[in-house]
């Protein structure tokens, strides 16, 4: 997906990107760097603003459930995240010489890729 024209980027004051702002008819819808919308409704511009600086990029770090091809769920990390894709990883728990597969997920991100806490069935993981 091409990010969309009406989407402005917003840096925090580092100049770090933690989203997109969106013009809506009665407001503004604010994305993270998933693609995911933030807010269930249009809300005013300064509270967008607001509310992706405090969400910040710490979530990217977290532990999340990729459902694959075969319909498995597995634990991962994400290593890449852009407008053109995002990129995980399995969880290999800091190992760095661990063999792993790696993943391509579509930007904005679907319901193959959630967050491990919301995985509806079991998740594997060759390293638990």
């Amino acid at each position: 997906m091409t990010l969309p024209e009406t989407w402005i980027a917003h840096r925090r004051e580092d100049r770090e990107l933690v989203g997109w702002i969106e013009p809506e008819s009665d407001g503004f819808t604010p994305y993270d760097l998933l693609g995911r919308p933030r807010s269930p409704e249009p809300i005013d511009w300064l509270t967008a603003e607001e509310l992706l600086e405090a969400l910040g990029i710490r979530y990217l770090a977290d532990a999340y459930a990729l459902r694959t091809e075969s319909g498995e769920w597995v634990r991962v990390r994400i290593v890449e995240a852009s407008a053109t894709g995002i990129g995980v990883k399995e969880d290999d728990f800091g190992d760095i010489g661990a063999p792993v597969s790696a993943y391509g997920v579509p930007f904005p991100i679907d319901d193959r890729l959630v967050p491990l806490a919301a995985a509806p069935g079991p998740v594997r993981s060759r390293f638990l």
